[in-house]
């Protein structure tokens, strides 16, 4: 390429590379994630600070690959029947967030001298979530699969989807306004190759993913090539024909959302996804005029408040209203009190289509560092946070939330059980087959709806609730239990306030159950801690089953050796 001096670029882009990683070092010290060191990292790099980013042109182009990666993740997480499979607090949630946001992030905008096209882009940007931030946090503490982190991941689908609504409205009406001016011709080409291009990915959809991936399958390192292609292609076709390459990274993940590899998939490109979104903001940054930013610290801080205050605030009044504990809805709510790197993809499109200028895009950058950096330390505390706030909170619940309380048969309050059980997975359900076989009585507890009706086919009492909800394990029939058993293993790393099994063992402590308490681990040397906590018995499944198998391998070699029958003897 005439004109560029490669080894510049070279050593510009080692320069920016090296500046995050010393800002995610220096975030990852406070605890914070990646997107805020990358923004970080692209103000500074930026003509307002350091002015290391010369080379614009490089940069926007891997800033655009970013965005079609990205968008191509988004899309291959919406399967045909996603919306379908949604339970009703995720979908009631999400909605009832995404709609309360928007509207009274718009009408703060006007009340704060926005107008009105520019107040509803930062609108509707406010109600993005950072799926990352969120999903890494909540697995970090341990809580992806305790009831609010189960119903926290459903509403971001739900977000996720409305992200896809937002830029395809956006990309239409920017799409309207290029055809103005007796521009049918090409408004009539732009319909016809968007029609054929939704005809190729329904076919390849309906005919030639689930085989082809199949094939690709076979070697890991193509399936990324492939993957990386697939979105890129699509992204070059949709702006060639004029829908943008937003929407045809968005397509490409849609197109492959059906086959059974979307998760390798997902998985292989997350830190293909996070190195190239660098560069995203990395543009963003040169981009943005400090000089400008003063006079939009006030609104940020405006916004910022009621992101981090609003957002909880109505995730909490819904899940109250359909029944669920002020806790529940407290721990999720706190996870949408931050915006998320979609939001400032949304504003960069109302940049390139002329409707905002760069003031609104440093606003929302501005609400961007302030909310994700507080949000994560608001979940990381969130249990110390709702026992500062649990006297305040009682207006959010209903006086029985039957959602967490109730059990189907009214009946079964007044019975007494020998067991409990706490997770009616496949490990939970054996124990619970083993014992009913001998005659125990039995109570199962989860939140799964497919797993309480799992075991209800069996015959047995069942309750919906979170096994680390000390409220709900208050409530428990313990008069006359012979033992509880948590037979939901928990995954290794240091025990926090959060750890489910630490909450269990306090709470019966609290309630003044003396009888024996299991506790289910992946690992045995990870027992004694809950042992010091007042655990009876470690089951751990992998070790168990090993002892097992060992001690049926030497009874039948011990029996060969004794002049028994031959084991490997196809006939026995």
């Amino acid at each position: 390429m005439p004109g560029i001096e490669f080894g510049s670029i070279f050593y510009e882009i080692s320069s920016l590379v090296l500046l995050a990683a010393a800002l995610g070092l220096v975030g990852l010290a406070l605890r914070q994630p990646l997107v805020v060191s990358f923004i970080a990292a692209g103000i500074l790099a930026g003509p307002g600070a350091l002015g290391l980013v010369q080379s614009e042109e490089i940069i926007l182009l891997l800033s655009q690959i970013s965005i079609a990666v990205l968008l191509f993740l988004v899309g291959l997480k919406l399967d045909v029947n996603l919306v379908r499979n949604l339970g009703r607090v995720a979908v009631a949630t999400g909605m009832g967030q995404v709609t309360f946001t928007a509207l009274f992030g718009y009408l703060i905008c006007v009340a704060m001298g926005l107008d009105w096209l520019t107040a509803l882009y930062v609108g509707v940007a406010l109600t993005f979530s950072s799926t990352i931030i969120i999903v890494k946090l909540l697995s970090d503490k341990q809580e992806i699969d305790a009831l609010h982190g189960k119903i926290a991941l459903g509403f971001l689908i739900v977000q996720d989807i409305f992200v896809v609504v937002a830029m395809v409205t956006v990309s239409a009406i920017g799409l309207g306004g290029a055809t103005e001016g007796g521009a049918t011709a090409g408004l009539l080409m732009l319909a016809g190759g968007a029609v054929l291009m939704l005809a190729f990915t329904y076919v390849f959809i309906r005919y030639l993913a689930t085989p082809l991936l199949g094939l690709i399958a076979r070697s890991s390192e193509l399936l990324v090539i492939f993957a990386v292609g697939w979105a890129a292609g699509f992204a070059a076709v949709a702006d060639m024909i004029g829908l943008g390459k937003e929407l045809g990274g968005l397509l490409a993940g849609v197109s492959l959302a059906s086959t059974p590899m979307r998760d390798a998939i997902g998985a292989r490109l997350a830190s293909l996804r996070d190195f190239l979104l660098l560069f995203f903001f990395l543009s963003l940054g040169a981009t943005l005029d400090l000089s400008t930013l003063g006079a939009q610290v006030g609104p940020a801080v405006v916004l910022s408040l009621f992101v981090l205050i609003g957002n909880p605030l109505i995730v909490l009044a819904i899940m109250g209203y359909m029944g669920y504990r002020k806790r529940t809805g407290f721990l999720a709510g706190l996870t949408v009190a931050q915006i998320s790197e979609f939001s400032l993809i949304f504003m960069a499109m109302g940049i390139t289509l002329g409707h905002v200028g760069d003031e609104a895009m440093g606003l929302v950058t501005l609400v961007g560092l302030v909310t994700i950096a507080l949000s994560v330390y608001m979940i990381t505390w969130s249990h110390k946070l709702y026992g500062w706030f649990e006297p305040l909170l009682g207006a959010f619940e209903r006086r029985k939330p039957f959602r967490e309380l109730e059990d189907d048969s009214p009946e079964a309050a007044n019975r007494r059980y020998d067991f409990i059980i706490l997770g009616l997975g496949r490990y939970g359900c054996r124990i619970g087959q083993g014992l009913r076989a001998r005659g125990f009585r039995l109570l199962g507890v989860d939140f799964d709806p497919e797993a309480l009706r799992n075991w209800r086919k069996m015959g047995l009492d069942a309750h919906f609730g979170d096994a680390t909800d000390p409220e709900f394990l208050a409530h428990l029939p313990l008069s006359g239990v012979k033992g509880v058993i948590s037979a939901v293993p928990r995954s290794r790393g240091p025990l926090t306030e959060a750890d489910g099994h630490a909450a269990l063992l306090h709470a019966l402590k609290a309630a003044g159950f003396g009888r024996e308490v299991a506790i289910t681990v992946n690992q045995m040397e990870d027992g004694q801690a809950y042992r010091d906590m007042g655990a009876t018995l470690i089951l751990a499944p992998f070790d168990d089953a090993a002892e097992g198998a060992v001690r049926k391998i030497v009874h039948d070699h011990d029996e060969y050796e004794s002049g028994g029958e031959n084991p490997a003897d196809p006939a026995r």
